[in-house]
This record gives structure tokens, C-alpha cells and sequence, in this order.
């Protein structure tokens, strides 16, 4: 598969599974021995991750991811996402804020035969956090 096709999947990915919780795209885009790597879980297979995306929609049902920025060589892509979502249900645990939030996060993706068989991903958790009232906000100078 070519750099330009990699990148349209990666996008894919990001938009459409993660963003809008379309778990059906899960089973075109991704390989069958895919795995997610994302701090603080243990490595996750497509079922996981699902569960995972499940978890964000059920505390974010609006929730939105955009690429803003990609980086592809090779088989690798590199998405630069911004996640915006109202927080009207249960988070982690946590009860419904009401709060609106906007983060970053970047997923690596390699890819094989026109699929994805690994995410490593990282997500502005301490923004999310911060944002929904969870753990105080640094001090403004």
C-alpha cells in the first residue's frame, strides 16, 4: 500500500472509529494481531480498544476527533488529533461535569499489507483531568 493510502486509513481510524464511535470501521482497518499501546492500560487488542472508545462515548457522546496534522514514511503514519467532547456521562468513575473539554493526542500507526497492526497512542490526560475539575489546574502567573 502507498504512503497516501496509509494516511487516508490512519485518518479513517482517528475520525471515524475513535471520533464517532463507528466500531464497525474497527474490522476494515485494522489487522487481526493488531495491538494498542496507550499509558496506564496493558497492551489491548481490537476488541480493547473498542471497549476503550466505548468508555470516551459513554462520558463524551458528542465527542469529535479531528487529524490535525499527519506524518507518514514508510509503513508508519503519525496522527496529531484535538478531541472536543461535552461531558454529560459517567467518566472513569466519575459522575457527569457538564464540562466542555479539548485536548491533543498522537497516535504512531504501523501498518501491514493495508491495515494497522499497532497504535502507540498518547492522550493529554492531565488535560482531561484538569479540564473536568479532577486534579486542581496549575496556577495562573
Amino acid at each position: 500500500m502507498s504512503t497516501e493510502s496509509n494516511k487516508t486509513i490512519a485518518r479513517r481510524e482517528a475520525e471515524e472509529f475513535e471520533g464517532k464511535g463507528n466500531l464497525k470501521v474497527a474490522d476494515k482497518v485494522f489487522a487481526p494481531a493488531y495491538r494498542l499501546h496507550f499509558p496506564g492500560y496493558p497492551p489491548m487488542d481490537v476488541e480493547g480498544h473498542k471497549m476503550l472508545i466505548s468508555a470516551f462515548h459513554t462520558g463524551f457522546p458528542d465527542m469529535r476527533i479531528t487529524v490535525e496534522e499527519q506524518v507518514a514514511e514508510g509503513n508508519r503514519v503519525t496522527n496529531r488529533v484535538m478531541l472536543t467532547g461535552t461531558n454529560t456521562g459517567d467518566f472513569q468513575g466519575m459522575p457527569s461535569t457538564g464540562k466542555q473539554v479539548t485536548i491533543t493526542g498522537i497516535n504512531m500507526m504501523q501498518f501491514e499489507d493495508g491495515q494497522i497492526v499497532e497504535i502507540r497512542g498518547v492522550l493529554d490526560v492531565m488535560g482531561l483531568m484538569q479540564q473536568l475539575g479532577a486534579i486542581p489546574a496549575p496556577a495562573q502567573a
